[in-house]
């Protein structure tokens, strides 16, 4: 019965965890290879791909919309040398991708392109941050996340600091939601479970 040496194992779990990267990398060339390899090329793929987002999100499509943030996320990886370090980085192709394709507009965006625009909730003017497609919670929850800012620091706001961040929201999927109505109505309720709890 031979015995395995201390240096052999770990020249064979070296081996085996080569393997399985090379495995991994030939796995993601397979899948990504119907996705475009240059900058310009991707920008109107990612356009397409944002506006088959937005409706699924409008029409409640879990799976749908599932399939197409993880489509999202192989582009992004594609553009990053196929690697998903750093790949969401504010200096990485994705988020240039994200800059190139909002075409800088602060306006209600599409679900999945991120963006800020402005909302009044109860006389209350608040600035939205929202999340794109491979926000923080995009991976396991339907709904993104967003922040919310005090627009006129001047003026009373539901927060202290000015801030709150809303992120793992936990709300059943509902068609006909665009951003700024499902915001609303999110910051609408943070207000009154606050006020709630003031009084109690």
């Amino acid at each position: 019965m031979s015995k395995t040496l201390p240096d052999q194992q770990l020249g064979f779990d070296a081996f085996l965890a080569e393997a399985d990267a090379d495995n991994r990398a030939r796995r993601f060339e397979k899948e990504a290879a119907h996705l475009p390899e240059s900058f310009d090329e991707a920008v109107p793929f990612l356009r397409d791909l944002i506006e088959a987002h937005h409706a699924a999100m409008l029409a409640a499509e879990i799976d749908e919309t599932f399939r197409l943030r993880e489509e999202a996320r192989r582009l992004a990886a594609k553009l990053n040398a196929g690697s998903t370090t750093g790949m969401i980085a504010p200096e990485a192709p994705w988020r240039r991708l994200i800059s190139a394709t909002r075409g800088g507009l602060c306006d209600a965006p599409l679900w999945g392109l991120g963006g800020c625009f402005e909302i009044e909730v109860q006389r209350v003017a608040v600035r939205i941050e929202m999340e794109d497609m491979l926000g923080i919670g995009a991976s396991s929850g339907f709904w993104l996340g967003f922040a919310a800012h005090a627009a006129d620091p001047g003026k009373p706001f539901f927060s202290d600091t000015g801030y709150r961040s809303f992120l793992g929201i936990q709300l059943d999927a509902r068609p006909g939601l665009t951003p700024d109505i499902f915001v609303a109505k999110v910051v609408e309720r943070h207000i009154a479970t606050k006020e709630r709890g003031r009084r109690a």
